[in-house]
């Protein structure tokens, strides 16, 4: 399998899964904390750091998902803007897809996981563009 170097290997690898699939997405926006100190707010303003929060989350079958800028074009009818796209994907079982109560729980780990600044490590992230972040 080739590795995921964007958010099209990412759809790709997920059409090519035995079982169905449902994508789990979380958008983030990065801000700067309230309790900041200057050396936050200097590395902020220079595009590095900040606090990641979530302002929505979606899931869809793979089938769904046509493209990453279908993605964002769903998420800006929405209202909402965000800087990088967190995603996962679920696998289903025995040729059914996984149910709407995992699919829903799995959204909400990623989600307090992300508010308690917890390991991301788990997930994708895409930023504005559709290509790989890597979270240092």
């Amino acid at each position: 399998m080739n590795a995921i170097t964007d958010f099209a290997s990412f759809l790709q690898a997920a059409h090519a899964q035995p079982e169905p699939q449902r994508l789990l997405f979380v958008c983030l926006r990065i801000e700067l904390p309230e309790d900041h100190d200057e050396g936050q707010a200097a590395r902020y303003r220079a595009g590095q750091g900040g606090a990641l929060l979530p302002v929505m989350y979606v899931d869809r079958r793979a089938e769904e998902v046509e493209s990453f800028d279908a993605l964002v074009e769903e998420s800006r009818a929405q209202g909402e803007s965000w800087q990088i796209l967190l995603a996962a994907a679920l696998a289903g079982r025995d040729g059914r897809p996984p149910s709407d109560a995992e699919t829903d729980e799995q959204l909400k780990v990623m989600v307090r996981t992300v508010h308690a600044g917890g390991d991301l490590s788990p997930y994708l992230a895409f930023d504005g563009h559709g290509e790989v972040l890597w979270f240092e």
